[in-house]
């Protein structure tokens, strides 16, 4: 899926009309936001916590979906440089088994190792045993690279119901939205990219990127730059929330 190919299962123009709505399609499971979540966590909660205490630093968590591809080791390598740590949330069929050496490397360089889907379905178009099968093909692929199992996902354009909820909490899911998108599906114009995520970035916020479109990783540098510039510390979603820890099946919208 290289340029501006749109993601399987979601015509280009679908995309760009829906891939910023956060559908909560008669969803009346728990949803809160990472920063509640973090600020609810009873006094023994065992989340663990990155670089800094995000209930007292200026957090900000960086995530990336639809990949790996073959842009992904260089922004690893952009990442490394950085010392900054992302959540990864893994398309399963044509990126996790197509490019295992690089999942084992967002694993061990210790980023978030999360679950896209398998070929990017809208899951609340689809039938129960088809969302399972969705999420459980990409824990399996995952898991047979790195040894474990992810405890997030995104569902594919924000879209979730009761359903999806429930299977996820069955599977031990957390589900992440966002706060912040660049809409980079539609641009490769790497300036513009990064000028849209300064404009919406925000303390306890979550950034949706992705690795898979041509102007994206290299506008990566001069985001993560300008973001720590204005005080924000860059962390995973998990680290976001932390002392709390992710729950299975909870919504967790910025």
């Amino acid at each position: 899926m290289p340029g501006k190919m749109p993601l399987p299962g979601m015509g280009l123009a679908a995309a760009l009309v829906t891939a910023l709505t956060l559908t909560l399609s008669g969803c009346s499971m728990e949803t809160t936001a990472p920063g509640s979540a973090r600020g609810e966590a009873a006094s023994d909660a065992k989340g663990a916590f990155g670089p800094v205490d995000c209930r007292k630093a200026k957090c900000i968590a960086l995530t990336f979906d639809a990949g790996p591809g073959e842009d992904t080791p260089r922004l690893l390598d952009i990442l490394k440089e950085k010392k900054v740590h992302a959540t990864f949330f893994l398309l399963g069929k044509h990126h996790v088994v197509k490019h295992p050496e690089v999942v084992q490397r967002i694993e061990d360089e210790g980023h978030e190792v999360a679950n896209h889907t398998w070929t990017h379905q809208v899951l609340t178009d689809r039938k129960p045993d088809e969302i399972r099968a969705e999420l459980e093909k990409t824990q399996a692929a995952i898991e047979k690279i790195t040894g474990k199992k992810p405890r997030l996902m995104r569902p594919p354009q924000g879209r979730t119901d009761d359903t999806v909820s429930e299977i996820s909490k069955d599977l031990g899911l957390s589900q992440v939205l966002w706060s912040a998108t660049a809409k980079d599906y539609s641009t490769n114009d790497s300036a513009l990219i990064k000028k849209r995520i300064l404009d919406q970035a925000s303390k306890d916020g979550v950034i949706l990127l992705h690795d898979i479109y041509k102007g994206t990783v290299p506008a990566v540098p001069g985001i993560i730059d300008a973001l720590q510039k204005d005080g924000y510390t860059l962390v995973t979603v998990p680290e976001l929330m932390a002392p709390a820890e992710p729950r299975p099946g909870t919504i967790y919208r910025p």
